[in-house]
């Protein structure tokens, strides 16, 4: 339990109704949570207005309640305690009632649209390799120290963020990593946190569905950076066009990285090959375990990250060597006749883009890339085309197929995709609604040498169709077909 005259040090009241002097049991924005001595903020969601159940949770003996709009009837059993955005509100509320653990570590942010899972889990395995405990929040799994726990978005709530980093705390964690969402971002989920650094790596079109234009979309992964303080420090990726852009306006200490150009960190590939790559690291030679260009890009930013959190170059430099490739991103598996099958969660077109890019960097020459690829259901329509046309551009054979149609007709999304391909691309492509029969096909075209990608589920172990989540893993899928092969 705490004070609520404690609970609102955290936040600036715009007007404030009753009393302070009360225990709070619980803190929660979900109406349905509410119990007595409860505090409720009403936050205007994307398709609920917490507002509107102020009347229901009013006679669930809740001690207080935050909002934009004080009602028109008021309890005076309840303290009313009026701000200006109360998501914001929440954040903040959630690190106090929490004992702010954000601030008791050293935390690490990383936003963009393709390579945060990445960066952020790779911050996470540094931290450990350097020998500190540390904790990860990401699309793939969240970890208190070495211990695991499910997720279900990029960046969760407010109260699950700072449970977390409370966890954390408590089990003694020094350094955290987590993934900053777009959504995140515009939602003020990461609202009342204190970062040590944030991270960008790129920005491509994504989640038009939820922002509308591109320029809504830069704009909540800029404030991220915006509202950064200037005791934190801010990395960006200046070889993306608007790596600047998330810089304009933070008060943070300032730094870039580089493939192409003199930056703070830069980073060049020596030798790129299907299971690693020898880079180069401000002039120091480095041998991992990743492949592509965009697992440079993404091995550099850990690089200055981890320079930045003020752990010894040498040492940094020998733990980059024994990373290892977060799960579902460019996964490879050698066939018993002699293929490779790449799994990768490449959903947008410039991931295709990039990975696809990485395998025709490492192929032999005489080897064809088959890809299996779809585009999620109820999200942004107009980058399926794109995604379709890009798959062709750079394959020689398409299967176009469904992922997570979720509440679309997966035949609806293929037409869509099919929309983005000239006749002569057409003529390498099949569509395959069923995914489990598209990666048989691919497999049964492959020839030794060749390379299958498989794409836009990477970590994912479901097919989410009608609101049910039915179990389907590609790399499980890949396995299986191995199995049955003959060397």
């Amino acid at each position: 339990m705490k004070k609520l005259s404690q609970l609102i040090t955290a936040i600036a009241p715009k007007e404030l109704i009753g009393p302070i002097d009360k225990e709070i049991t619980m803190l929660t924005p979900d109406s349905r949570r509410v119990e007595a001595g409860a505090l409720f903020v009403a936050v205007r969601g994307v398709n609920v207005d917490g507002h509107s159940f102020i009347p229901v949770v009013s006679t669930s003996g809740v001690a207080a309640i935050v909002c934009e709009e004080l009602p028109q009837f008021m309890d005076p059993s309840i303290t009313y305690i009026k701000v200006a955005n109360s998501a914001v509100a929440l954040g903040c509320l959630a690190s106090e009632w929490y004992d702010n653990p954000s601030r008791k570590l050293k935390l690490v942010g990383v936003t963009g649209t393709n390579g945060k899972t990445t960066t952020a889990t790779l911050i996470y395995e540094m931290a450990r390799l350097m020998g500190y405990k540390a904790g990860l929040l990401s699309t793939v799994r969240n970890y208190v120290d070495g211990t695991p726990y499910h997720t279900e978005q990029t960046t969760p709530d407010p109260l699950t963020i700072n449970s977390l980093l409370h966890q954390m705390v408590e089990c003694g964690c020094d350094y955290a990593a987590m993934e900053v969402s777009s959504h995140a971002a515009d939602q003020h989920r990461i609202a009342g946190l204190r970062f040590e650094g944030g991270v960008f790596s790129n920005i491509t079109r994504d989640h038009l569905d939820y922002h509308k234009t591109f320029d809504n979309y830069l704009k909540a992964k800029k404030s991220f950076f915006d509202n950064l303080g200037p005791d934190s420090w801010a990395l960006t990726n200046i070889d993306d066009k608007s790596g600047e852009v998330m810089l304009q306006n933070t008060s943070a200490r300032r730094y870039t990285y580089s493939l192409r150009t003199e930056a703070d960190f830069t980073g060049r590939i020596i030798e790129d090959r299907i299971d690693g790559t020898l880079l180069s690291l401000n002039g120091h030679e480095v041998e991992t375990m990743f492949t592509g260009r965009f697992n440079a890009y993404n091995l550099t930013a850990v690089y200055g990250a981890s320079v930045l959190l003020g752990w010894p170059v040498e040492e940094v430099l020998v733990k980059m060597s024994q990373l290892v490739p977060v799960a579902g991103r460019f996964q490879t598996a050698r066939s018993p006749r002699g293929y490779v099958a790449v799994v990768d969660y490449a959903h947008t077109p410039d991931a295709v883009v990039n990975v696809l890019n990485a395998i025709h960097e490492v192929k032999g020459a005489k080897a064809q890339v088959i890809t299996v690829v779809g585009a999620g259901g109820n999200r942004d329509k107009g980058k399926r085309p794109i995604m379709a046309a890009e798959a062709a551009r750079l394959s020689d054979r398409v299967i176009l197929t469904s992922d997570n149609p979720r509440f679309e007709e997966p035949a609806a999304i293929l037409r869509d995709m099919e929309a983005g391909l000239d006749a002569e691309q057409r003529s390498r492509t099949l569509t395959i609604v069923d995914r489990r029969e598209a990666i048989r096909t691919a497999a049964a075209l492959a020839q030794p040498g060749d390379v299958i990608l498989i794409a836009g589920k990477g970590h994912e172990d479901y097919q989410e169709i009608e609101g049910v989540k039915h179990h389907f893993d590609d790399r499980e899928v890949v396995l299986e077909i191995f199995k049955g092969e003959k060397a």
